[in-house]
């Protein structure tokens, strides 16, 4: 089993930051892409970021800019730095990771609980 904690979701004014955190835990072998997503109520969910397993990077233009993602392998945790937040990026953030269980022949995403980001108007 595997699990992913995030953290870091709060209320903050427009124009400010957060970091949010994602912790993965359990029983892999290792994990490749992690990333974050966004869900706003009765809306699909996006992309916000994601990572490969060698630090590749990629953002939508709605964030590219911004946002920040990084990750510490060691600790098996991906963060995502906000900056100069604004009204719309309001939503539920979410991490995932790509783990590999019990060998290298299959991936395995798995989803965090998510977190909410609130930014007023």
């Amino acid at each position: 089993q595997v699990q992913l904690v995030e953290s870091g979701g709060d209320l903050v004014q427009p124009g400010g930051s957060l970091r949010l955190s994602c912790v993965a835990s359990g029983s892999f072998l290792s994990i490749s892409a992690m990333g974050w997503y966004r869900q706003v109520s009765g809306k699909q969910r996006e992309l916000v970021a994601d990572i490969t397993g060698r630090g590749s990077t990629n953002y939508p233009d709605s964030v590219k800019g911004r946002f920040t993602i990084s990750r510490d392998n060691a600790k098996n945790t991906v963060y995502l730095q906000m900056n100069s937040l604004k009204p719309e990026d309001t939503a539920v953030y979410y991490c995932y990771a790509n783990f590999y269980l019990r060998d290298f022949s299959s991936r395995y995403t798995h989803w965090g609980q998510g977190t909410q980001v609130t930014v007023p108007a």
